[in-house]
């Protein structure tokens, strides 16, 4: 090789430049550091070198290394001064010199994944043979009922139970975790339970709500002739995980019913319909029903069978009156909690009344100004704040769907321009926090903010005296979050057990879709310069989930995930279906990438 020492020596010059200034920022992080978990030290310090290096440009020396054949420091993260370093040593043997011993060389690459390894088993629990990736699952109310569903998920490969605080109570929680430890047990594996402080997310309020009526109707062909029937489940309650054909009806009349039998019920319109009882199983029986039929509250169901007695169907969950919204239209939002309404016209079709609905987290009023964008429904619907007054605010619809789009209650508003100043412990957090502290082993902090949040996640959590057993996962979902990980994750390393989760869905909605890719990779590396687990989160395998097929992009977007040391799953009927292939893709593409090494060997014929 023909080495060009001028050449060389400007590049150990530049390296030089490098460890210069990654010393120098270290001093103004020495508060931090002194608050420090003694097993994140060494972490901390390599986060704090590598935030000092995504300021400095790096193309012109990375070109030159790559000419020599030398590492570009491209996925150097984890161990950035040892990388340096050796670098350097390198630089000096190529020119035949002894390079000066003056810099501690800091995290060895296999120390560096040593204890990335060590806290993810910490934080996430014991992996599943033949995967290093973890697999997170958010339980549906029914775990709580249905102890072979969480059996079933421990089988196929769940290794930490989600439960999200926004839903349900301590009743359901305590329930879940029960049949978490029982089917644990069952298995001889031990099962961390991770649970989800609600937050302050900010969500559209209530709208005035339709009939309690349920319509259920058979399919039918283009001639309307009728190709398979409706499918209806018995139900004693109906829940938010239920089936949409779901009807309640008391358990004790539930259980005794027969496969065969043929049940009678008089629809909201009169109009006779009969049910064929098709199965039977606990707390559940599926029936077959051949005409559209109108079934409200309190209707008289019947038995064919003169020893059984008559039934009440339950109470049903009223219609959703969404609000039709197009491009150009007004909506107003109200400061007051009011039942919100669709726009109303008159028989001409002159609009009367512009459409109105509450916002559930009124104090961003107080935040917000004339001209800011305002998101609905994860983005689903843009608009423009044109008018700030004292108990509402007046929003231009920018974007939605050319025929118009439903804006429905309890849907998310986003302000990707405004900070709302909202911290991320509500007082609903705090009172569950104490159920949390006793039972859980992870508390999920949801939107986390800046450092201030957590030092108030902390303070709350040294009252149950649980700062050091109770781990943290960090949710990063807003601008704001992200702007601030890197304080954000210092203060947080005061704890033992840390990790962060990349909530990619309110994620992208605040920083733009076309700058999530972008945002998710910074958030993996930093993580990785910290020697944090990240939790990879939001609509992996959704649709596989709920609907029992899976899209391509679904596939791909959870080989991408082998970057992350665990993947979240959302809740839907075929997760038993979701965690076996899963498991099958993370098993098999873990031969040729692993974390952020991208390995290629031939690969084996299928």
């Amino acid at each position: 090789m023909n080495i060009n020492a001028n050449k060389i020596h400007e590049l150990i010059s530049r390296i030089e430049t490098i460890i210069d200034i990654l010393q120098k920022d270290l001093v103004s992080f020495e508060s931090s550091l002194a608050n420090v978990h003694p097993v994140y030290q060494k972490s901390a310090r390599n986060l704090i070198h590598y935030n000092s290096i995504r300021k400095v440009d790096l193309r012109y020396l990375q070109k030159k290394l790559q000419n020599l054949g030398l590492s570009r420091l491209a996925k150097a993260e984890g161990h950035l001064m040892s990388s340096l370093v050796k670098t350097r040593f390198i630089l000096y043997k190529l020119l035949d010199e002894q390079p000066p011993n003056t810099i501690k060389s800091g995290l060895s690459i296999k120390n560096g994944k040593r204890l990335l390894n060590k806290h993810s088993k910490e934080l996430l629990g014991y992996r599943s043979k033949g995967r290093r990736v973890r697999i997170m699952v958010t339980q549906p109310t029914q775990a709580a009922y249905d102890y072979d569903m969480v059996y079933e998920m421990i089988g196929r490969g769940m290794n930490c139970a989600r439960i999200n605080c926004a839903h349900d109570g301590p009743e359901v929680w305590q329930k879940i975790i029960n049949n978490i430890k029982k089917a644990s047990k069952a298995y001889g594996k031990t099962i961390k339970i991770t649970m989800d402080l609600a937050g302050p997310k900010i969500r559209t309020g209530h709208i005035t709500p339709g009939p309690k009526i349920k319509k259920i109707s058979p399919e039918r062909d283009d001639s309307g002739k009728i190709t398979n029937p409706a499918i209806i489940e018995l139900v004693p309650i109906i829940t938010e995980d239920s089936e949409y054909n779901s009807l309640p009806v008391s358990a004790e009349w539930l259980n005794k019913l027969e496969k065969d039998d043929t049940l009678f019920l008089k629809d909201s319109r009169d109009k006779h319909r009969e049910f064929k009882v098709i199965e039977v199983s606990k707390n559940k029986t599926t029936v077959h029903c051949y005409e559209t039929s109108y079934i409200e509250t309190g209707a008289l169901i019947c038995c064919n069978r003169s020893n059984m007695l008559d039934a009440n169907i339950g109470e049903l969950p009223s219609i959703e009156q969404p609000i039709l919204l197009k491009t150009n239209d007004v909506l107003i939002i109200t400061k007051d909690d009011v039942l919100g309404n669709p726009a109303v016209y008159d028989d001409k079709g002159k609009l009367i009344e512009n459409a109105h609905i509450s916002c559930q987290t009124p104090e961003i009023f107080n935040r917000i100004k004339e001209g800011e964008i305002i998101l609905f429904d994860d983005g689903k619907i843009e608009g423009l704040i044109e008018t700030i007054l004292k108990d509402r605010m007046e929003v231009r619809i920018t974007r939605a769907k050319d025929a118009g789009s439903k804006l429905k209650a309890e849907k998310g508003m986003n302000f990707p321009t405004t900070n709302l100043g909202i911290s991320g412990l509500t007082e609903k957090d705090k009172i569950d926090l104490e159920f949390v502290a006793k039972h859980a082993d992870v508390v999920n902090f949801s939107f986390v903010n800046s450092k201030e949040d957590v030092e108030e996640l902390l303070v709350e959590l040294e009252k149950w005296t649980v700062t050091n057993p109770l781990s943290i996962i960090l949710k990063i979902e807003t601008r704001l979050a992200f702007d601030n990980l890197v304080e954000i994750l210092l203060s947080a390393m005061k704890v033992k057990h840390i990790g962060v989760m990349i909530a990619r869905g309110d994620l992208a909605v605040e920083t733009g879709w076309e700058n999530i890719g972008r945002i998710q990779e910074e958030i993996l590396a930093l993580c990785s310069a910290a020697h944090i687990p990240v939790v990879w989160a939001t609509q992996v395998l959704e649709n596989f989930a709920k609907k029992g097929l899976p899209s391509r992009s679904e596939i791909t977007d959870a080989v991408y995930s082998l970057q992350a040391e665990c993947i979240m799953l959302n809740k839907g009927s075929y997760m038993g279906d979701v965690l076996q292939l899963l498991t099958k893709i993370l098993s098999s593409m873990e031969h040729y990438h692993e974390k952020n090494e991208i390995m290629l060997p031939k690969m084996e014929k299928a």
